[in-house]
């Protein structure tokens, strides 16, 4: 697999009422295929759909369902680059399976996420 890009749009995140309907939605028209990992999140492809992406459980209204995800590998850097240009930290750097992320938003308020591999 090929590494990733600094600063280049690497991933796309989704929200979602309902894990099943959306897999079986997404399978029935395009063909994709998933990645569990665990109940609130399943991933896609770039093979199937151009991007790598996921679709993460939530009980909340979907009012902005998209998070664009870049990739750099270096996130105290990234960080302090969009604190710097006047952004605020939505969400901290958390870890995940297979990396490390936070999510910020930008001046007009557009929320956006950062990860790193671990």
């Amino acid at each position: 697999m090929k590494k990733p890009t600094n600063n280049t749009v690497n991933y796309i995140e989704f929200k979602s009422n309902n894990i099943e309907a959306t897999k079986a939605f997404y399978i029935k028209v395009f063909g994709w295929k998933f990645t569990d990992y665990g109940e609130h999140y399943t991933s896609f492809s770039k093979k199937e759909s151009g991007i790598d992406g996921g679709f993460e459980k939530t009980e909340d209204a979907i009012v902005n369902g998209v998070l664009v995800v870049l990739y750099h590998e270096n996130l105290i850097e990234a960080k302090q680059n969009v604190i710097d240009a006047g952004g605020k930290i939505k969400v901290d750097i958390f870890m995940f399976p297979g990396g490390s992320r936070f999510q910020f938003l930008d001046p007009s308020g557009n929320e956006l996420a950062v990860w790193t591999y671990n």
